[in-house]
């Protein structure tokens, strides 16, 4: 096709202008404008990056409207009903809205049924990899520049369980991750750190325990603080599962 063919199309398509040429120009200015869009006009959506954080199900609103609601939330569920990402999610929310002045993330430092061993390092390097679940949920809601440049600044903190004894958590959104690898007293420890202007999580799946039978005191804690109006114990199911379809149907027969 010609270029003169080709610019005639372009005119008879709206693309181009013909009056923002001249006819002996050598050197001609590229359109500023186009005619054709694949949006319709009327779409007004938002074309930045922004995960915007919705239920997929029932007992995930449940859990959204109880953190909104209560200061203590326990949420269990098998694996896969986004208990940790959602608290996290909320956590994040709530210090980019100004609501909390910092993050507290805790968990323990439990393998799950194997003895990793020594491991080299300092104290954040042996707990890098009991505590990396936590850190991609928070990379997966800010990057990881912002994730690091927060830490540093105090604003969010990863400690484990065994690090929070005496400790009173003012106005903190502090999430507590696998708490069903804590016993009934560490658990009764964590849930009285909680303090004024703070929002506290609990999640964990009582029957995925990587604890000896009987030490878990998740069960008997939820159970506890149901008895409380104060207190929002939310228990997701499997229709709650939002991982692979696979996940749902294996939880039902395991």
């Amino acid at each position: 096709m010609s270029k003169r063919s080709a610019m005639k199309r372009q005119v008879r398509e709206g693309v181009l202008d013909p009056r923002e040429f001249s006819q002996d120009a050598k050197v001609r200015r590229l359109p500023n404008h186009s005619g054709w869009s694949p949006y319709p006009s009327n779409d007004e959506r938002e074309q930045g990056y922004l995960k915007t954080l919705k239920p997929k199900s029932d007992g995930q609103a449940k859990l959204l409207e109880a953190i909104d609601r209560y200061s203590l939330v326990t949420a269990l569920g098998p694996a896969g009903t986004g208990k940790t990402y959602l608290a996290i999610a909320k956590a994040v929310e709530a210090l980019e809205a100004g609501k909390v002045g910092r993050i507290v993330l805790s968990r323990p430092a439990v393998e799950a049924g194997e003895s990793i061993g020594f491991l080299p390092g300092d104290m954040e390097d042996k707990l890098a990899p009991y505590l990396r679940p936590l850190y991609d949920a928070l990379s997966d809601r800010l990057s990881m520049k912002r994730v690091k440049a927060l830490m540093a600044e105090g604003l969010i903190e990863i400690a484990p369980v065994g690090y929070m004894r005496g400790r009173t958590l003012n106005n903190a959104f502090v999430v507590v991750d696998e708490a069903q690898n804590c016993t009934y007293v560490q658990l009764k420890m964590l849930l009285t750190r909680l303090g004024w202007h703070s929002t506290m999580v609990v999640t964990g799946d009582p029957h995925q325990s990587d604890l000896l039978p009987g030490v878990s005191g998740l069960g008997d804690i939820a159970e506890r603080l149901e008895q409380l109006d104060s207190v929002a114990v939310v228990r997701l199911a499997e229709q709650d599962i939002v991982r692979h379809p696979l996940v749902a149907e294996m939880i039902g027969v395991l």
